[in-house]
């Protein structure tokens, strides 16, 4: 799967909807089809692979994440836990173990957001928390709307996109943090996600000539930009450990350089596990944000992109999670997952958990992003047991 979209550094960039995103959506059916499940994909481009049970009637066992990528990003972000989860269906293939229930496996369209702008698409709209033709309309750097490259991806399906009747669903990720390999563990038993905000700031001055106008006369959007910058960070620092506070693009017009920045805009990003704080958090930004610019004399615009509620997880899903690292002996702990996941959303509607394991130094969304194989071989283990359990294995 690496292969596509593989970068000289040794990461991958395959950007939803994208060539690379169609190849490795194809690569994923032939696999799926292989092992002899069925493949449907949604009107949101969501792959579903089901291996069926003894019982089709009853409410399939849901696995799964996602294969899009970042701009820059690692092999495992995602990719682990759909070909993790492919590998917990060639399992039960290989040794001919049948399950009461069926299982499907995921692969959600959009997971990161690095090309439309808002992240967890596919798995937003199937449970509901995402509008569908608001969606379909947000367009990237090209002016692409997502509609437009579901349909040039061949990637829209006939099935509608939204909500079935599912037993559970269980995610298997890389942490992308350090907190499992500081501790020392092999597996993190994820009990739930923390809020967070997403912002997007226009700042707006002078354009005017670099050489010419003294400082008195400048209106400097991009230093103003500067400020905002380091006062999410100062916010973030503030919050302690647990706060996040991210500035991650920003765009500067006219990109002249003898010509004083008319005009930035930028995005901003908090987390935190309490609401109470993110909201803090927001508030005080907008409150600092707002006196910067009237002391630079520029007009500021924040919009609200979206805001995602703390999330627990399925407690009945997490103790499954416990109990096979229990099982299998491996060392584990309890963790708030810091980023954002495919099953923030689907927790929204069917009960889920997922599975960490840990990432080296703790890097993600990075091309060095790396995972020890046995670690890798240990999550998808969990994944297998917790499966079993809740699917129902016949004899």
């Amino acid at each position: 799967m690496a292969a596509i979209g593989a970068t000289p550094r040794g990461g991958v960039r395959r950007l939803a909807l994208s060539a690379e995103d169609a190849a490795a959506r194809a690569l994923f059916r032939r696999w799926c089809e292989e092992i002899g499940c069925t493949v449907r994909q949604d009107a949101a481009g969501n792959l579903f692979a089901r291996r069926e049970g003894r019982d089709p009637s009853r409410p399939p066992v849901l696995i799964g994440s996602h294969l899009d990528s970042q701009p820059t990003g690692g092999k495992f972000d995602g990719a682990l836990g759909v070909l993790a989860g492919l590998e917990v269906l060639r399992t039960l293939a290989e040794t001919g173990t049948e399950t009461e229930a069926p299982i499907e496996l995921v692969n959600w369209t959009d997971e990161e957001g690095a090309r439309f702008g808002r992240a967890m698409i596919g798995s937003g709209i199937w449970a509901g928390q995402l509008d569908p033709a608001e969606t379909e309309a947000l367009t990237d750097a090209e002016g692409i709307t997502l509609g437009a490259a579901l349909n040039a991806a061949g990637a829209r399906g006939a099935v509608p996109a939204r909500a079935f009747a599912a037993d559970s669903y269980f995610e298997l990720h890389i942490e992308q943090g350090p907190i499992l390999e500081r501790a020392g563990k092999r597996i993190g038993i994820v009990t739930g996600a923390q809020a967070q905000i997403w912002l997007r700031a226009t700042l707006r001055g002078q354009e005017s000539h670099a050489g010419t106008t003294p400082p008195s006369a400048r209106r400097d959007a991009l230093a103003g930009a500067a400020e905002m910058v380091l006062l999410v960070e100062r916010i973030m620092q503030d919050a302690g450990e647990a706060g996040r506070g991210t500035v991650g693009a920003l765009a500067v017009a006219p990109g002249s350089p003898n010509v004083i920045p008319g005009e930035v805009r930028f995005s901003v990003e908090f987390r935190h596990p309490e609401e109470a704080q993110l909201a803090a958090q927001a508030e005080r930004f907008r409150t600092e944000a707002a006196a910067i610019a009237a002391r630079r004399g520029l007009a500021l615009v924040l919009e609200e992109r979206f805001r995602i509620p703390a999330q627990p997880f399925d407690p009945a899903c997490v103790a499954l999670v416990r109990q096979a690292a229990e099982r299998l002996g491996l060392p584990a702990m309890e963790i708030v997952s810091g980023a954002g996941h495919d099953a923030v959303h689907v927790a929204a509607v069917v009960p889920t958990a997922m599975i960490f394991v840990p990432c080296r130094e703790g890097l993600s969304h990075n091309e060095a992003e790396s995972i020890d194989p046995s670690e890798a071989a240990d999550g998808a283990a969990v994944l297998l047991e917790v499966v079993l359990a809740r699917a129902g294995r016949v004899g």
